[in-house]
């Protein structure tokens, strides 16, 4: 007796299913690696080949933003914008383009470096098994990469030439006349003709070499500034403004940030603030982006004040120089260097108890109330509902308009690092200058007229001037603020007391971290510490060996742990004997590295010529790719494409250093990034159990419209997929599962590409039954043989044939994956009531189906008889004869009502489709004569009974 088995599942033995779609999409991505199929063609060097199909083609440039190769690697969510660009690039290729499409990797780094910290690995090794592993991950997704051109920041030889950029921008400075980078040297001439007067307007010869030194790097757009940083102990780094959080906290382990004076290099950004703003009208951008970056620059325009006192005059910028006569005291940034000349040892007379913070003498105060000021980030300093604090420093100011003398405090809610560091305090018209002054019981002058309904207290509305003249002064009352604004500024100009000005919200870019894992500065100190550039032939300077990664900072909750970088321990590296053109000298060499941006602001040029040596990038192939196309235009890469959140910092780094090199000639194009595409964002369910915890979602079950993980109830939220939320689904698993191609079908189908979506992984099944019909009709799922005939298709095939390949043509111009894969899925369904499979329709179907689904297109295009990839045929082109519709359907209504249809050929006349309709309602009309027939041609016939 026989054990009862379960009837065997009948599979036709040719059908299309994971395991097939597994090893078709193995064996043609083997192929395109072997013979090269996605790479592209330069006009000079290595990388050139005439004999190539698209040598003599039109370019297209397809960038997307090439991601931080991290341990867990790719979820579902972040191959979205990957997939699109290679669907528009395929499609792009097969349309006759010479298509440059790669991928690299932003590879230095905080997460491996926090990784070497807690394990000991080192972070190069981390970093390339990561990269290997994405590697490996975008190849199984079929990804058209062009591999040669493929780059990594940490590769040496890529660094080499982010050094080779800083030292360009170091040995450069801003001429504001020609609004443009020039080389030092340039600089340097002009003060040795005369041509250009020195600060104190001394002759050139006469300055002594540190005097002369001085004055050059005060230019340099790399400079070492010791100012206010934001000081992340628990990183044991500085970060740039964009690097902390709203509430003060950094973006990357969210460890508290304070102020701290350090010595730090920076990049004079905000020389670019004009060129960084206007240009962004040239751009093909979303005007979501281009508004945060206007507002992150943050232009102003208003005027410099000289207030003048004991020591030198205190300078203020604002944007309202018309309220001066208002100005009744001054506010320091407790920070600001003038502090410590102007605070007395000893209390005015006449100074009120609620002005000294409780202290015997005003220097007790200020170092009282910085130390309280410097446990607290920025963003407790501004916030508007707190409280006004602050303290007298025991000297005054002059107004220079009024000649009054005013009393000049320090408060934390003014930020050395904006504006000057200093604020005229006009509490008539500023909200926080009124509260400041009830607090302490300053004066309060109103400079503009408020309505006469108004019952507030400051008034920062429009209106003409009040108490706004001096005897031996401007008069401005009755003046509205724009005339106002115009006629002090002529006056503080004309009197030597200030001038007008334009200022940026924009701080210049903090370029120094106290990290190991980054690109080490080309710069070396000399015995009395000044910076010296390395020549170029000394570069790349490379990351020594340490056995310590971490950055010491002793306590990661206090604001005044010092740094102490890995790279100051290795003394044999930090400590070196050069020749730099003078002889052998003893030389210290920069301990602090790069940022990560540093390496991401310029990839895109660095593909373009990847196996250069001698230059950054050779000028021809630069233009090629890259360089404009008309005048005015920016050039640029043709399509970028990535997320959102790097709307500042990205965009606005790469946009800086590429308008640099752009000023100095070594590339034809003034913006990096012509055309901005923003991928939207796929989000997914995540679930949590009653402490609060999240569980992992693939193992929740649904019963009866509640959740449960196990036999726990659990609540369902929607978010973004995450390890955190332990919703990650991977794109391995879909391909193990469904296939690559059914994955892309799915992830481009889901609906517009800069939208974001939910993932749902049952809907997935919807993406791998319409490739399973595309196969159906190619191939018999018993026999394996062909579906396909030669005989010609009908003529309702044949128009719904080119009615999709007209609609999917514009959709893939228009970057609209879905609703060109809605387009397939129609024609896919218009061919299963067929016997056979006209080839004139499946090859054309193949072909428009390739860009999203390559491996089975390209496995049936070579079941068609084809020896060649179609990767470089033809994309169909629609037929216009074929647009035309050949018959029309009119409703026709009676008295109002629909009674009946009719369809006639799309050129028939009126009297013809009149008298069709009256035929389809006869006996509607029971014989009566209709008072007036109304043809709408195209749309309906309209009859009055």
């Amino acid at each position: 007796m026989t054990e009862a088995t379960e009837p065997a599942v009948d599979i036709p033995p040719f059908r299309y299913t994971a395991e097939l779609a597994g090893k078709i999409e193995i064996r043609w991505q083997d192929r395109w690696a072997e013979r090269g199929t996605f790479r592209a063609p330069n006009p000079v060097g290595p990388l050139a080949d005439p004999d190539h199909p698209r040598a003599s083609a039109e370019k297209l440039y397809v960038l997307d933003m090439f991601p931080y190769p991290s341990g867990a690697g790719l979820h579902v969510g972040h191959p979205l914008g990957y997939i699109g660009t290679d669907c528009f690039a395929r499609y792009q290729r097969m349309a006759g383009r010479n298509v440059l499409h790669t991928m690299g990797f932003d590879a230095f780094g905080l997460p491996a470096e926090q990784y070497a910290v807690q394990t000991g690995t080192h972070p190069r090794t981390t970093t390339e098994t990561n990269i290997a592993y994405f590697r490996s991950q975008l190849r199984r997704l079929g990804m058209g990469h062009d591999d040669r051109r493929s780059v990594a920041t940490i590769d040496t030889g890529y660094y080499r030439w982010t050094q080779w950029i800083f030292l360009q921008v170091y040995n450069s400075w801003y001429d504001s006349a020609a609004a443009k980078a020039r080389p030092i040297a340039d600089l340097i001439a002009e003060f040795s003709a005369g041509t250009r007067s020195t600060p104190d307007g001394r002759g050139w010869a006469e300055l002594s070499d540190a005097e002369r030194r001085r004055i050059v790097d005060d230019h340099r757009l790399a400079y070492v500034s010791e100012a206010p940083v934001n000081w992340c102990p628990g990183l044991g780094t500085v970060l740039a403004n964009e690097e902390v959080t709203p509430d003060g906290r950094s973006d990357r382990g969210n460890f508290p940030v304070f102020k701290r004076n350090l010595k730090q290099w920076m990049l004079r950004i905000t020389a670019y603030g004009d060129r960084l703003t206007s240009d962004l009208d040239v751009l093909d951008w979303p005007e979501p982006i281009k508004l945060q970056q206007r507002n992150w620059i943050g232009r102003s325009t208003g005027a410099h004040v000289d207030f003048p006192t004991t020591a030198e005059p205190i300078r203020v910028f604002t944007t309202r120089p018309d309220t001066i006569f208002g100005a009744t005291y001054m506010v320091l940034a407790p920070e600001h260097p003038l502090v410590d000349k102007l605070a007395t040892d000893s209390w005015p007379a006449g100074t009120r108890q609620a002005w000294t913070g409780g202290q015997a003498a005003p220097r007790a105060a200020v170092d009282a109330y910085r130390k309280a000021a410097g446990t607290k980030t920025d963003i407790e300093r501004q916030a508007e509902n707190r409280e006004k604090t602050g303290v007298f420093i025991g000297a005054y100011a002059t107004n220079p308009v009024t000649g009054t003398q005013i009393p000049i405090f320090i408060a934390d809610y003014v930020l050395a690092g904006y504006g000057t560091g200093a604020i005229m305090a006009v509490p008539g018209q500023d909200d926080r200058d009124w509260e400041f002054a009830e607090v302490f019981d300053l004066p309060i002058v109103r400079t503009v007229q408020p309505p006469e309904n108004f019952d507030g207290k400051a008034y920062t509305g429009d209106g003409p001037a009040i108490n706004s003249a001096a005897p031996d002064g401007p008069d401005l009352n009755g003046l509205w603020i724009a005339d106002a604004k115009a006629r002090i500024i002529e006056w503080l100009e004309a009197n030597g007391h200030g001038s007008g000005a334009v200022t940026y919200r924009l701080r210049d870019w903090l370029f120094s971290r106290q990290r190991y894992w980054g690109e080490p500065f080309p710069i070396v100190y000399d015995s009395d510490g000044n910076p010296i550039a390395l020549p170029e032939s000394m570069l790349p300077v490379e990351l020594p060996e340490v056995d310590d990664f971490a950055p010491r900072t002793f306590d990661p909750e206090d604001a005044d742990s010092n740094p102490e970088t890995p790279l100051s321990r290795r003394a044999d590296w930090v400590e070196v004997e050069l020749d730099l053109g003078d002889g052998p000298k003893r030389y210290t060499r920069e301990t602090n590295v790069m940022p990560q941006w540093a390496g991401s602001c310029w990839y895109e040029l660095r593909y373009l010529d990847p196996a250069n040596s001698d230059r950054l990038v050779d000028p021809e192939n630069e233009r090629y790719w890259m360089g404009p196309r008309s005048p005015g235009d920016p050039g640029g890469t043709d399509l970028y494409v990535g997320g959102q959140e790097h709307a500042v910092l990205h965009l606005l780094y790469a946009r800086f250093w590429h308008k640099v090199l752009y000023d100095l000639g070594h590339v034809s194009s003034f913006e990096p990034y012509r055309r901005l595409y923003n991928q939207g964002m796929i989000q997914a369910y995540a679930f949590k159990d009653a402490r609060g915890s999240w569980v992992e979602a693939a193992e929740v079950t649904e019963r009866d419209g509640r959740y449960f993980f196990g036999t726990e109830p659990v609540e369902r939220v929607y978010g973004k997929m995450g390890k955190s939320l332990r919703n990650v689904v991977t794109p391995d698993e879909m391909c193990a599962e469904y296939g690559a191609d059914t994955f892309r079908v799915y992830e481009m189908s889901m609906g517009p590409l800069d939208v974001s979506r939910p993932w749902e992984t049952r809907a997935v099944v919807g993406a791998y039954r319409f490739l399973q019909r595309v196969w159906r009709t190619i191939v018999d799922e018993r026999t394996g043989e062909l579906r396909v005939t030669d005989a010609p298709a009908d003529e309702q095939i044949r128009r719904l044939l080119h009615r999709t390949i007209d609609g999917v043509r514009g959709d893939l111009d228009g970057i609209r994956m879905n609703t060109a894969i809605a387009k397939l899925i129609e024609l896919t369904n218009g061919l299963t009531r067929l016997d056979a499979t006209p080839r004139e329709v499946a090859e054309p179907l193949l072909l428009m189906l390739s860009p999203f689904a390559p491996h089975i297109a390209e496995e049936l295009w070579q079941r068609l008889g084809h020896a060649e990839s179609l990767a470089y045929e033809p994309f169909p082109v629609a037929d216009p004869a074929m647009l035309v519709a050949a018959t029309v359907a009119y409703p026709v209504q009676v008295n109002g009502k629909v009674r009946g249809r009719i369809e006639v050929p799309a050129d028939a006349a009126e009297s013809d489709v009149r008298q069709a309709a009256l035929a389809a309602v006869a006996d509607q009309l029971g014989g009566r004569e209709p008072r007036k027939v109304i043809v709408v041609p195209g749309r309906m016939v309209s009859v009055v009974a």
